[in-house]
This record gives C-alpha cells, structure tokens and sequence, in this order.
C-alpha cells in the first residue's frame, strides 16, 4: 500500500498479542475458521430474520421467531467480532489502509445502524403480530436493507485480499 498505517495500527501488529497470533501454529488458522463459522452462523440468523421481515415464513408469528434468531446473530456477531478482531491485530498496518477493509467497517456501522434503528422504532410494531399479518413497510425496508448490507460486508471481506 502506499500509505503508511497510523502508528496505533503498527503498534498493535508490533504488540505481543498479534505477535502470538502470527507465530503460533494454529491461532491464526483457528481464528480465520473461528471468524468464518461464526459468519455462516451469523449470515444464517440474519436470513431467517430478514426473510421474515420481508414477509416470508408467514405462517409463523414473527416475535417469537425474530426472538430466537436475534439471539443466535448476536451470539454469532460476538464470535465474529472476537476472531475478527485477533485478526486484525496480526495484519493491522496493513488493514487499517486497505480500502476495502475501510468499506467493510463503514457498512458494518450502516448494519448496525439499521439494526437500531429496527429495534427501537418498528420492533414493537412487529412483535405483537399474528402468523399470515402482512409486515409493516418500515419492517419490509429494514429487512431488505439488512440483506443487502450484510451482503456487502461478506464481499468486502472475501475482497481485502484482493485490493490493493
């Protein structure tokens, strides 16, 4: 790259910690598998989730189900964020000025967002729905925002590899 990485991020990579990541036999191969688990784990609640919100699986009633599903991605965003995060340590120069890797935190803030904006403005409005009630429009848009966000995040991180 032709950007030199603040010196937080050098730091870091320098830091005992990503020097273990890197030296260890396995850590860095446990955390790379770690970090794509959690993803399948991750991707698999927010489809279930979305697809409801766009108006699929109509037969079931959508707090329940919305429930159990934001539970697992929690849990699975916890785990990605963890080994994430192990990650970036051993190669945060690098990463810290890679554009792609830039974009994908970007949308993860957008993901995020647009989770928030859900939960404290149109969840009420779907957990109190029956099985085969049309969703509201606002649930409908967050849904589909969400799939197409998370979408974008997934390919930003098959992408760093590759930018440059």
């Amino acid at each position: 790259m032709e950007h030199a990485a603040p010196a937080i991020f050098v730091a870091l990579e320098a830091s005992d910690f990503a020097l273990g990541i890197r030296k260890s036999l396995w850590l860095y191969p446990a955390a790379n598998i770690g970090h794509i688990v959690a993803l399948v784990f991750f991707a698999g609640a927010i489809a279930v989730m979305d697809v409801r919100l766009l108006g699929g699986l109509a037969a079931t009633a959508p707090g329940r189900l919305l429930a159990g599903a934001r539970n697992f991605a929690i849990a699975a965003f916890v785990g990605m964020a963890a080994t994430g995060s192990m990650l970036f340590a051993a190669e945060a120069s690098h990463l810290a000025v890679n554009p792609v890797f830039q974009v994908k935190l970007a949308l993860i803030g957008v993901g995020l967002a647009n989770i928030a904006i859900y939960e404290f403005g149109v969840r009420r409005a779907v957990d109190g729905l029956a099985p085969a009630t049309p969703m509201p429009a606002a649930a409908k848009i967050a849904g589909a925002l969400s799939l197409g966000i998370w979408v974008a995040v997934a390919a930003c991180g098959r992408s760093i590899a590759y930018a440059g």
